[in-house]
């Protein structure tokens, strides 16, 4: 078999979506960086892997694949025996599918927006926008409550186990833990016991880990 590469940065959301399903999967990889600093995400050797210029890329034998998404969903089905299911065993797949394009939809577009202004935009020297940040709060406040309801029946989004769906959401809930937005999560108790849950996960503690190198 031959051995995975992903092709990204520590410090891309969509890259640390990638490692957590690797690590909760207990698969070795072998990490290619991208400088996105430099722009290599937009030169001609990375565009040949994704056209689009974005990262992850993973290569996994003849397989190049793009969008973390996706490549998370092909490492949970390509290798079904190891590490954690991600998967709801014995359940119906429709709320897996329907609640991982809640993430997508519903729940990354406030949250990436949020971690932009409060935290990456001060790291390129940019100012934050307080109403882009009011926004944002208000759109992600709802999903929470759609959130807080649907956890009060269920342990994880998905079903009782921890699948995708949860996975999904822990690169930026991580950052908005460490923002004025984690006053979101904690007014809501099962929303905050959920996001305390999976955040506390092994594998995502290897991705925090490598963070700090």
């Amino acid at each position: 078999m031959a051995g995975i590469k992903v092709h990204g940065s520590v410090f891309s959301t969509a890259t640390q979506r990638v490692f957590a399903s690797l690590y909760e999967k207990e698969l070795e990889y072998e990490l290619v960086p991208v400088d996105m600093k430099a722009g290599e995400h937009k030169k001609e050797a990375f565009l040949s892997l994704n056209p689009f210029g974005q990262v992850p890329v993973l290569e996994h034998g003849d397989q190049k694949l793009f969008e973390s998404r996706a490549i998370t969903q092909y490492i949970a089905q390509e290798f079904p025996d190891k590490g954690t299911q991600l998967a709801c065993p014995g359940k119906p797949i429709a709320p897996l599918l329907v609640w991982k394009e809640v993430e997508a939809l519903q729940f990354d577009p406030p949250s990436s927006k949020l971690n932009w202004e409060l935290v990456y935009k001060s790291m390129f020297g940019m100012t934050t926008d307080p109403a882009a940040v009011e926004e944002n709060e208000a759109k992600l406040a709802k999903v929470l409550d759609v959130y807080e309801a649907r956890l009060s029946q269920s342990k994880y989004l998905a079903c009782d186990s921890f699948t995708l769906v949860d996975l999904h959401h822990l690169p930026n809930i991580n950052v908005l833990l460490g923002t004025p937005v984690k006053k979101l999560f904690d007014a809501r108790p099962h929303v905050s016991a959920w996001a305390a849950d999976i955040t506390s996960r092994p594998a995502w503690a290897k991705v925090v880990a490598l963070l700090k190198h």
